[in-house]
């Protein structure tokens, strides 16, 4: 039996799976978190025009709306976090870039800091990616690595 890629696992044009797909980001073969982190950047240059509280509110309804699209997506392909799966990337990402003054060197590093984050999941990240399921342990390990990428970024800037 092989193994189903992401396209066959997905409905691109069912609303829920291309959230959840970054808008198509995610079917990348190569990389897709990366893609998925990549595909963050317009959305929230777009969103950093905003005034701060909304930056926020929109943050948080990324956050809490990526874990049922998260979920749905999930269970519509019947695999527990399938890395083509990238909503989580991009609430990540949004995260990091908190009250951070947007410029291409902030994005860039934001960009790097959280991928580290992501990939190497550090204590407590990796505790929250092992143990918790579901949407809200696919968002999870996500957020976490967004608010240490977070506080690393007002260090530096």
């Amino acid at each position: 039996m092989s193994k189903k890629t992401a396209a066959e696992l997905f409905d691109i044009k069912n609303p829920v799976h291309f959230l959840a797909l970054g808008f198509g980001s995610g079917l990348s073969p190569k990389a897709p978190g990366t893609m998925g982190t990549l595909a963050a950047i317009p959305l929230f240059l777009l969103c950093a025009q905003l005034p701060f509280y909304a930056f926020i509110a929109i943050t948080i309804l990324i956050s809490i709306v990526g874990i049922w699209i998260c979920d749905k997506a999930s269970k519509d392909a019947g695999v527990h976090d399938h890395g083509a799966i990238v909503w989580d990337e991009i609430a990540g990402f949004f995260i990091t870039m908190i009250a951070i003054p947007v410029s291409w060197q902030s994005i860039i590093v934001g960009f790097i800091l959280f991928r580290i984050f992501d990939i190497l999941k550090p204590w407590p990240i990796s505790i929250a990616d092992k143990q918790v399921t579901g949407g809200f342990g696919i968002m999870l390990d996500d957020i976490i690595a967004g608010i240490l990428a977070c506080a690393l970024m007002h260090l530096i800037f």
